[in-house]
């Protein structure tokens, strides 16, 4: 298992503080020095007490453009001055240094150059580019142009200011070398750009490209490298042009505190951008969706509502009563999904509204009930969370009907408690009243109301949970639901 930068640098270099974190930037954005020199790097710090004799590898990066010389990762290797001279010399004299050398564990010669890294003016590690003698890759005008970049910036390391003194965040889809590279000089001329560069400037609509022009010369936009010099940080910006989209990162180069050149990475992000607006469209849709059904099923609620008052039974007005309650409750799901992006919602928003419509509906001047919601169960997703919304309907009603018996003009009040609970393999959903109990008698299995009928098979058949009933100085129901019910990860 590997172990964590800061925890090696503190264990065996006694590396800590501003120094370490400048460490831990530069690892952060090292992936383009690596493919700019086609080289691994290997950030070195001596070891802690021994006087640059022995040196621990805290870092390892290898190169996309090129072949791995170490295709074994070194973190945690210990490297003495025998075998590697030239890292003790860079260290001791803050210069760097290069030299030919052998490869770490074989006998295999390698190139090796060293740059000692610093922070405010302490000498505390050496970055060092490995590559093979003889690479295979035949130098051409990007080769060229590439190693100069990664020339410049190592000059930055040893002067103290590469990487830049503020915490980066590498993004995924931020641009690599092989994406594209553009040089500007310190007039903003373009002195190179790479074949990909080149292809992305003419996706954009952009066909010429003349050396020493500036960007905006031939149509390209150049406020991200303008910032970045006057910034002297690191700019990423994108470009949107007709269909294409490009991605935008500006990179200062600084010698002698006087900005010297911009690099700049252009990544063509057009797929990306094209596959987020369809997975947007896609996801409006869907909320589109559960909108129009949590609408369609008030509708319907209200209707049934119409119907029941028309009604001379007061057996069927209850019965269609239960029937408005229990799609109430479906739309109170597809409420919280239309909100949603994903097909995952916290069932706590689905729970709250769902108790407050329970406690308005059923509270009266002779019936004062008071519900409260402890406890957080996570998230669920939608198909599971419409049956456990029907299934709390179901329990609270019970309570209120069977829980707190009272006669005509008589006063009553109870409290009905919906506890939310998520253990490691379960969820638990407890609604616990503090009324008269279960008859002696009771068997829910042998239950012959519908409301109960509903919640055993939801909750046994679909959901593959259990339930259980039992008196608590009231009565408490214990629902429990496995994490992955009907196949779905909860």
């Amino acid at each position: 298992m590997s172990v964590p930068l800061h925890e090696l640098a503190l264990a065996n270099a006694g590396l800590a503080g501003a120094p370490l974190r400048h460490a831990q930037r530069l690892v952060a954005t090292w992936q383009p020095l690596a493919d700019l020199c086609f080289s691994d790097l290997l950030l070195m710090a001596p070891v802690d007490g021994e006087e640059g004799h022995r040196f621990v590898v805290l870092a390892h990066v290898r190169p996309t453009t090129g072949q791995t010389l170490y295709p074994a990762d070194l973190v945690g290797t210990v490297v003495h001055e025998v075998e590697r001279p030239v890292v003790a010399r860079a260290w001791r004299k803050g210069e760097i240094v290069g030299g030919d050398t052998t490869v770490l564990g074989r006998r295999d010669k390698a190139r090796v150059q060293c740059v000692p890294m610093r922070h405010r003016d302490r000498v505390f590690a050496v970055l060092t580019r490995e590559s093979a003698m003889t690479s295979g890759r035949r130098p051409g005008e990007l080769e060229r142009h590439y190693m100069d970049v990664f020339d410049r910036l190592a000059r930055m390391i040893s002067e103290g200011t590469f990487p830049f003194a503020r915490d980066e965040v590498e993004l995924e889809e931020a641009p690599r070398v092989a994406d594209g590279v553009i040089v500007l000089d310190d007039g903003l001329r373009m002195r190179y750009a790479s074949p990909n560069a080149i292809s992305a400037l003419h996706r954009m609509g952009i066909h010429a490209f003349t050396h020493g022009l500036q960007p905006r010369e031939i149509g390209f936009d150049q406020d991200a490298a303008e910032t970045a010099i006057g910034m002297r940080l690191p700019v990423m910006e994108e470009l949107e042009r007709g269909d294409t989209s490009v991605l935008v990162q500006a990179i200062p180069l600084i010698e002698g505190g006087r900005v010297t050149g911009v690099v700049v990475f252009v990544r063509d992000v057009t797929d990306l951008r094209r596959r987020d607006r369809i997975l947007m469209s896609k996801d409006a849709t869907i909320r589109e969706i559960h909108h129009r059904v949590k609408n369609n099923l008030q509708t319907i609620a209200a209707l049934l509502r119409l119907q029941g008052r028309r009604l001379k039974s007061t057996e069927a007005q209850e019965a269609i009563e239960e029937s408005e309650r229990r799609i109430r409750s479906i739309a109170i799901v597809h409420e919280t999904l239309s909100r949603d992006s994903g097909d995952v919602v916290s069932f706590g928003d689905i729970v709250r509204p769902l108790v407050r419509v329970v406690e308005e509906t059923v509270s009266t001047d002779e019936q004062r009930l008071r519900f409260d919601v402890e406890g957080d169960a996570g998230d669920v997703p939608g198909v599971v969370a419409t049956p456990l919304a029907v299934v709390l309907n179901e329990l609270m009603q019970n309570a209120v009907d069977h829980a707190f018996p009272h006669e005509d003009g008589e006063s009553v009040e109870g409290h009905v408690r919906v506890v939310l609970d998520r253990e490691p393999d379960e969820l638990v959903i407890q609604v616990v009243d503090d009324g008269v109990g279960l008859p002696s008698d009771f068997s829910l299995e042998k239950s012959r109301g519908l409301g109960l009928s509903i919640v055993h098979a939801l909750v046994t058949s679909e959901l593959g949970g259990s339930i259980e009933m039992r008196d608590a100085n009231g009565t408490q129901v214990n629902v429990r639901i496995p994490i992955k019910a009907q196949g779905a990860d909860l």
